[in-house]
């Protein structure tokens, strides 16, 4: 049995809220020309066997989405609660704020050793690099909070790597040839949420699993009452398993449907889809009744080409609309479209606040304190005492209340920092009530 050698050395992670399971094959993401994704219909399980679906990516030139039944984790044993309740260690990655006002994301490692978990969280950094350079991540780095997960394993690499033989004990039980499929991913998801669980906070749950070998999955209906939407696995070692995590986080964060037209023949015939960018309207039916994603019709989108309405999606080739010809959500090594982009985002703010301080607001602030904010680039500040702003401290991240001019008299006064993100990537009206936040401190008498 080959050992995945440890590259680096020993340390520790953790965070938890959304949880998605990846599959990625070797080859498959090449940049702006992704291959276009598809999808089967799911397999048809044993009789009496309850399972859960799962979306994952075939091997081969091109990397195509499908979907399967996978057996749904049996109930964590005795034993295996005391093993996880002892192990489970957490290490901060990012820290952008307060964990109530960011939008909080959690790696697990399995396949990793007690002395391979700094190899784990130099993973981490690596993997969430590489998806945080991907629009709208990209302008909205600030907003998460990452945190990493230890869980121990006995044995180094998963099972299935590099043949279907191949077995190894780990916290996890990561596995490729889940179902007969080769790169199809598995873990136990009981085990993730137990060890997902032990974070601060968690709004999105990625698995790396600790391998080279292309594969992941996407568990995007856990029913569960831990408060995620999925859980995501990946390849640590395989430098394209990110973009499969992210065309997943469309999923969980923005709530987007996928946009390839493969899995369901015949013409869709069903209510309009709840998700922002699947539509049984036409570009004219959407403008004119101002519905979906009108507002960005014919305008030029990341993902290549003008916005209009392109038949194809929620994998019926006929009677489902989509914004664009070819985005993130259909192809992998693409960008997200421009409604995709603003799903995405309304998806940060609705687990993170446009604004955060780690200057708490439950005590007095002296007047020569600092008082420190964060917001995205696209945000604008306003600095107010006792209601009324400060203009020349417009835009300023960092102020003192005597420079603000509260004056060193008996009252208390109070100071407020208003932040509205004006991002141009957002044009729906009630996504943008979800940007913008106050934060008021008290200066006491005796300070």
């Amino acid at each position: 049995m080959r050992t995945h050698t440890s590259r680096r050395s020993p340390l520790r992670g953790a965070v938890s809220v959304g949880i998605l399971a990846l599959a990625v094959t070797a080859g498959t993401v090449t940049g702006a020309a992704g291959a276009t994704a598809r999808s089967t219909t799911p397999a048809v399980p044993p009789h009496g066997q309850r399972t859960q679906q799962v979306e994952y990516f075939t091997g081969g030139s091109s990397a195509h989405p499908r979907h399967t039944g996978v057996p749904v984790a049996e109930p964590l044993s005795p034993s295996e609660r005391t093993a996880i309740a002892a192990d489970g260690d957490v290490t901060p990655i990012v820290q952008n704020g307060p964990v109530g006002s960011k939008l909080d994301v959690v790696f697990i490692g399995d396949g990793y050793t007690a002395a391979q978990q700094e190899d784990f969280h130099a993973d981490v950094r690596t993997k969430w690099a590489k998806m945080s350079a991907v629009e709208p991540y990209a302008s909205y780095t600030g907003l998460f909070n990452v945190w990493a997960v230890d869980a121990v394993s006995q044995d180094s690499g998963v099972s299935g790597d590099p043949t279907q033989d191949v077995v190894r004990d780990t916290a996890l039980n990561s596995a490729f040839f889940c179902d007969g499929t080769e790169r199809l991913l598995c873990v136990d998801t009981n085990k993730v949420e137990s060890y997902a669980a032990k974070a601060p906070a968690a709004d999105l749950v990625v698995v790396l699993s600790n391998s080279t070998k292309y594969g992941g999955a996407g568990y995007n209906d856990i029913s569960s009452q831990v408060g995620y939407d999925g859980i995501a696995t990946a390849s640590s070692d395989n430098d394209r398993s990110d973009q499969i995590a992210v065309h997943e986080t469309g999923h969980s964060l923005g709530k987007l449907a996928d946009e390839y037209d493969e899995g369901e023949s015949g013409t869709y015939s069903g209510p309009e889809p709840a998700q922002a960018n699947l539509s049984t309207l036409s570009a004219d039916q959407m403008t004119a009744q101002q519905q979906k994603w009108y507002r960005w019709m014919g305008q030029e989108s990341p993902d290549g080409g003008t916005v209009g309405a392109f038949e194809g999606g929620g994998y019926y080739p006929h009677g489902l609309n989509r914004p664009t010809e070819n985005s993130i959500m259909r192809s992998l090594g693409r960008q997200f479209n421009l409604p995709g982009r603003e799903a995405m985002i309304a998806g940060f703010y609705r687990c993170a606040s446009v604004l955060s301080s780690p200057t708490t607001t439950d005590r007095a602030v002296p007047r020569g304190a600092p008082i420190r904010i964060t917001v995205p680039a696209s945000a604008r500040v306003r600095w107010y005492v006792d209601g009324h702003e400060r203009r020349a401290a417009r835009g300023r991240h960092t102020i003192t209340p005597r420079a603000l001019g509260v004056p060193a008299d008996s009252r208390t006064h109070h100071i407020t920092a208003r932040a509205t993100d004006h991002t141009h990537a957002v044009r729906d009206p009630a996504i943008r009530k979800l940007m913008s936040r106050s934060l008021t401190w008290r200066v006491g008498s005796s300070y």
